[in-house]
């Protein structure tokens, strides 16, 4: 009783001294008071936050670069010239025909689509600079190999295997002949089937018959060289990497390939090698003696016909 008896005389008291309306001008003081504060603050710290800004800018951050015209003025240049170091082994008789053959790859492989793009030869310069590079670093690396071995020993040991293995086959083949007729697809699995037997864990069925898997390989094989060959910058750049190995692997092994184990080509290369050398009695009878395969003695007698006549 008494807390409520002088609260309600403190408010009767209060309201005669100020008047009925102090309510009301309390509460607006009070509003004036919280709003003025307010603005005071937020234009005290707009103010310091411009000045701050202002520092900011004139003392860390680097001036604005002129983007638009710097691009109108780049535009403008004249184009510079290209220079190409022809140099790629070292000896003009072997650079001459590789400069031939690059040129004709991007010829045939890239410009007839490049050029509908754009005619920047910039794009151009660094693909021939790719590889113009990478077979720097296979000549130089192939001036430092013992070359004197390998064809001494591993590439005619590899031959004389695989003239094994082919004549392993065709007597097997001919074994077969008595009972059933033989066809060339059926020489071809039974030469890899020989091969299989013979190498124990290496058959090359699939490379040498099939075109996608030889396109394959050959991808993996110049990624292979292109990982020894080209710098870390380049071979990590993979759309450049990508046009080099298409190059490479379509446009020069592939047709390699090709042109090599295209008969005709291998019969006029033969004819071509034998021309001028001296075909006598004895080196005909040296070949009969060597040989006991009826094709074989064929072929060696139309040889010596078409020399003579």
């Amino acid at each position: 009783l008494s807390i409520w008896g002088w609260g309600s005389l403190g408010i009767v008291l209060f309201l005669i001294t100020f008047g009925p309306f102090v309510i009301f001008y309390l509460t607006f003081y009070i509003l004036c008071f919280v709003g003025g504060g307010l603005v005071v603050t937020l234009l005290f710290g707009k103010t310091n936050s411009e000045k701050y800004l202002e520092q900011c800018e004139h003392s860390f951050l680097p001036p604005t670069s002129t983007g638009v015209p710097k691009c109108l003025e780049e535009m403008k240049r004249e184009a510079r010239t290209i220079k190409i170091d022809r140099r790629l082994t070292g000896a003009n008789i072997i650079d001459e025909p590789l400069q031939q053959v690059i040129q004709f790859s991007l010829r045939d492989y890239v410009q007839y689509w490049y050029y509908t793009l754009s005619d920047d030869e910039s794009f151009l310069l660094e693909i021939r600079q790719t590889l113009q590079n990478a077979l720097i670093q296979f000549a130089t690396r192939s001036k430092e190999i013992d070359w004197q071995p390998y064809f001494t020993t591993r590439i005619v040991d590899d031959f004389g295997t695989h003239l094994r293995v082919f004549r392993k086959a065709q007597q097997k083949i001919t074994e077969k002949d008595d009972q059933v007729k033989g066809t060339a697809e059926d020489l071809v699995d039974t030469f890899f089937e020989v091969e299989v037997e013979m190498e124990k864990e290496v058959c090359r069925d699939l490379v040498c018959t099939s075109p996608k898997d030889e396109e394959g390989f050959l991808r993996d094989l110049c990624e292979v060289l292109l990982y020894l060959l080209l710098p870390p910058g380049d071979f990590q750049n993979k759309i450049m990497r990508y046009f080099v190995r298409e190059i490479l692997a379509r446009g020069i092994l592939l047709p390699l390939i090709n042109q090599l184990s295209d008969p005709d080509y291998i019969n006029q290369y033969v004819i071509w090698m034998i021309r001028d050398s001296n075909c006598n009695y004895e080196a005909f009878m040296n070949i009969i003696k060597l040989s006991d395969n009826i094709g074989e003695l064929e072929a060696t007698f139309f040889i010596f016909v078409f020399l003579i006549c």
